[in-house]
């Protein structure tokens, strides 16, 4: 059997400029679509913020009162009843629900310490969203007896003027007759009407529970339950 000669095919080489050209389409080509895969990404983030900071609701929906502008939290250090010292900044992180009142805590008192555990356990699932905190603007010891009660509660005492530099009521009212919302990032956003009287008003719980829950759903995308170590 005779050897067939070795054939050889020649391709000619692209020239310099084309290789360019096509690589910096590629190139182009990628970048593209990692900037779709991007945007498809965070458009869910993107839509929540929108809803949430730009197409606020309507304030007649809310049974709260939006805050506007809204305040961050003040450089304010406050006291746990242990005596440990907690800067109020480092509480972002969570949806907090607030209440004010002396370490007393008369009979108001003791209805929004009950209505703030009652509105955050009827959050279900989303409760771990929630923090409630009792502000204390005084020293007036806290009965030992409450302290059961406040296992699941931030409480911290606080300078009374300082914190009125921050939180205010409605008019003609006290910081005491409210609760108040403050969001993940640290501002007050949301006023909760005044309530009449030491016993806890359904309609107006089932209200802010209302408010509650439409704040948690327009900042899930982005909200998660517990603060990011710090």
């Amino acid at each position: 059997m005779l050897d067939e000669p070795l054939g050889l095919t020649v391709h000619t080489l692209p020239a310099p400029q084309e290789a360019a050209t096509a690589d910096s389409k590629r190139t182009a080509v990628g970048r593209l679509k990692m900037l779709l895969v991007l945007a498809v990404c965070a458009a869910p983030v993107i839509a929540s913020y929108f809803t949430y900071y730009v197409v606020r609701p309507n304030t007649k929906s809310n049974y709260g009162e939006l805050v506007e502008p809204q305040r961050p939290l003040p450089a304010l250090t406050g006291t746990t009843l242990d005596g440990r010292q907690i800067a109020l900044p480092s509480l972002r992180g969570q949806w907090l629900l607030v209440s004010v009142a002396g370490g007393a805590c008369n009979s108001l008192c003791e209805r929004n310490l009950y209505l703030q555990r009652q509105l955050r356990e009827g959050l279900g699932k989303e409760k771990d969203r929630v923090d409630w905190v009792w502000l204390v603007p005084d020293d007036a010891p806290v009965r030992p007896e409450l302290t059961p009660a406040l296992a699941q509660a931030t409480v911290l005492r606080v300078d009374g003027a300082q914190l009125r530099q921050w939180l205010s009521p409605a008019a003609g009212h006290t910081l005491e007759d409210h609760l108040f919302m403050v969001d993940p990032m640290g501002n007050w956003m949301m006023r909760f009407p005044a309530l009449q009287g030491a016993s806890v008003d359904v309609t107006a719980a089932r209200n802010m529970k209302r408010d509650v829950e439409r704040l948690l759903r327009a900042s899930a995308s982005w909200d998660q339950p517990g603060r990011s170590p710090k």
